[in-house]
């Protein structure tokens, strides 16, 4: 097994995250440190990719078609400024290197337009703000090659809010409705865009859900060769052991993603993924080289001392073999 981090972290020190990055885990990750600000969030972060739809930030949130924003601007700097330190520390990184954005549902549930009403509500805008951020992908990765070119590229596609837009499960502005749910054909082109850019640069497309009812199907047949989950809140399925068989990889939250009452020890983690494993009918040592582990979600919200003892323990279970 392999080991990573979600991709969120705490406090305000870009370095400082990129060193145990960069030095302690299989698959290193550009840290996010939303503790700087909005426009260091993941919404905001990944809005920073668009390329031909401008942002700015309202009181009640990000919206697209109002024009240029200066936290969208600084959105963009900072995300600069980030990949410059990074570079600096890691240039010659020969390992894996992955990157995280939020995808086009979460954004598309998130973002509002200029009227108000999210992104969701409107079928031409969800297209356009996908393939806005598709194409603003495919430069960041030539960027990303440019700054690392020794790195196995990944993209980790963040879509928390995905099985609630495939439910009806998102609220309109007035707070009154749900917004309709978003079927899915639909569902697969506009997280297809972003998986065919990110194969055509040449790197991986995997995607992370950070909730319930994980669309594991869905997500395996837009082209994503690796899903990420929440292993406590995600019980072993027919679906999941289909995805595996088809040769879909399993990234394993298994580490708590906040301080926990009490610390669990390494051989217990272990023992949780052997469980799912064999619940899914596979033996765990022929399953370990496709398999990845991590903490369960992001650990913005998690001390400094538990962010890296949990990324400590991410890594010596994935040491397990």
């Amino acid at each position: 097994m392999r080991a990573t981090g979600v991709g969120s972290v705490p406090g305000e020190d870009f370095r400082e995250w990129a060193k145990v990055s960069l030095g302690g885990l299989d698959v290193a990750f550009v840290p996010e440190l939303p503790a700087r600000g909005v426009q260091a969030q993941m919404i905001g972060r990944s809005l920073a990719l668009l390329d031909g739809l401008d942002a700015d930030l309202q009181p009640a949130g990000w919206r697209i078609g109002v024009g240029s924003g200066r936290d969208h601007r600084l959105a963009q700097s900072l995300l600069a400024q980030d990949l410059d330190a990074l570079e600096e520390l890691g240039s010659d990184h020969t390992g894996p290197l992955k990157q995280q954005l939020a995808g086009p549902w979460t954004l598309a549930a998130t973002v509002e337009l200029a009227r108000g009403e999210k992104v969701l509500v409107d079928h031409g805008a969800r297209r356009d703000l996908a393939e806005s951020l598709a194409a603003g992908l495919a430069e960041h990765l030539t960027d990303l090659s440019r700054r690392f070119p020794k790195a196995q590229l990944l993209v980790q596609v963040d879509e928390p809010a995905l099985p609630a837009v495939l439910d009806a499960g998102i609220p309109t502005a007035s707070g009154f409705g749900r917004h309709r749910t978003i079927h899915p054909p639909e569902a697969d082109a506009h997280l297809r865009l972003l998986t065919e850019v990110v194969r055509e640069a040449g790197a991986t497309p995997v995607a992370h859900v950070c909730a319930d009812d994980v669309p594991v199907a869905l997500l395996h047949a837009a082209g994503f060769a690796a899903v990420g989950f929440d292993l406590a809140r995600t019980p072993p399925s027919d679906a999941w052991g289909e995805a595996f068989e088809a040769g879909l990889d399993l990234w394993m939250g298994v580490v708590p993603s906040l301080d926990p009452a009490q610390v669990p020890t390494s051989s217990v983690m272990i023992g949780r993924v052997d469980a799912f494993l064999g619940r899914l009918g596979f033996d765990e040592e022929i399953a370990d080289p496709r398999v990845v582990v991590s903490p369960s979600c992001g650990l913005a919200g998690a001390t400094a001392t538990w962010a890296r003892t949990a990324l400590a323990l991410a890594a010596n279970v994935g040491a397990r073999h």
